[in-house]
């Protein structure tokens, strides 16, 4: 009970010297405290792109550019398209020109082929099944899967696939938002190349 009493106002006392009754320093900030882990203030890990313009205060995370307006990152160029995205500006409704011409910018080598049949398996495989014959796991539960290796698609050219896998047709969802540009290409030279032939 001594003890308990002991700490409790050994608590108590600390508590009440920590606080600053001095409250005409506080709005001004004249004289700040410091910080006990600036980097809890300041997240440069999490938020590379905060901005820091107090160098005072943050000399290691200051990032303002000075002739870059107050910012600390530059922002692209109008019109810019990021590293390694080609764009495809083929409407939906094209699907016969891009059957005739649309080309695939990748050789049809051993190792885009293979490549190809892994990013197959991972995003067409559960529709179209592993062969491309439309009896995927979700052909059970959804009707007119379209097979890959009928007459009439055999006919089609890698960029009809392609373009049907960017837009969409039928039944089968657009797809150009979740599979890369260059990954889409490997799934259509597989499919032409290695399940139709």
């Amino acid at each position: 009970m001594k003890y308990n009493l002991i700490a409790s106002l050994s608590v108590i006392g600390s508590v009440i010297m920590s606080c600053n009754h001095n409250f005409d320093r506080i709005p001004v900030h004249e004289n700040p405290r410091s910080e006990y882990a600036p980097n809890m203030y300041v997240s440069e890990a999490y938020e590379p792109f905060t901005l820091v313009d107090d160098s005072a205060a943050y000399p290691e995370e200051y990032n303002v550019m000075p002739y870059n307006n107050g910012m600390n990152m530059r922002m692209p160029v109008p019109g810019t398209i990021k590293r390694g995205y080609t764009p495809y500006s083929v409407s939906k409704d094209s699907l016969e020109w891009a059957n005739a011409n649309v080309k695939s910018p990748l050789d049809t080598t051993e190792q885009i082929l293979a490549e190809g049949e892994v990013l197959y398996v991972r995003f067409c495989a559960h529709c179209h099944g592993e062969t491309g014959e439309g009896d995927g796991p979700v052909s059970t539960k959804l009707a007119g899967i379209a097979n890959l290796k009928s007459s009439s698609l055999k006919l089609v050219t890698a960029g009809h696939v392609y373009h049907v896998i960017t837009h969409g047709k039928g039944r089968m969802l657009q797809h150009g938002s979740q599979i890369e540009s260059s990954d889409r290409w490997k799934i259509a030279l597989y499919v032409k190349n290695v399940l139709q032939k």
